[in-house]
């Protein structure tokens, strides 16, 4: 089944239509702490080692495993886009089927010379936490065993 793709304001009627979907930000920590999507779940795709250097969580397919089952709706964002799609292929590839990647993710979306093409989670208005407690990659991490 081909991943979906959504909009912020689209994937968040999404989540509201489907009380049981999840939407999983795959950004860092760091960025999730800052702030993310109401009701998310935090499970870095990459870690960021320094300016534009990106090294793949090792754990991120085992983890998710351990803790979404394998016919979830999963909304899957990011800052823009890009991370959470590479995200999306990788667990389809696990055998995760219902899969939306959240074009614009958190931050929005912008071409080469940096116009925003796609507004973002939190510039569309969309709700918004800082709360981590069970949410938290480091709580979700501990509850899968690693």
């Amino acid at each position: 089944m081909p991943i979906k793709q959504a909009e912020p304001a689209q994937a968040y009627e999404v989540l509201r239509a489907h009380p049981g979907a999840i939407y999983l930000d795959v950004r860092t920590e760091g960025e999730f702490a800052a702030g993310h999507p109401e009701g998310a779940l935090n499970i870095p795709v990459v870690f960021i080692k320094g300016p534009g250097q990106m090294e793949p969580n090792p754990d991120f397919a085992e983890v998710v495993e351990k803790v979404l089952p394998k016919d979830a709706k999963l909304i899957v964002g990011c800052m823009a886009g890009g991370r959470s799609q590479r995200a999306c292929e990788i667990l389809e590839a696990c055998g995760y089927g219902d899969l939306t990647n959240v074009r614009g993710g958190y931050g929005g979306a912008r071409d080469g010379s940096g116009a925003l093409v796609v507004v973002g989670w939190r510039e569309a208005g969309l709700p918004v936490s800082q709360e981590l407690g069970d949410k938290s990659y480091s709580a979700l991490r501990s509850k899968a065993g690693r």
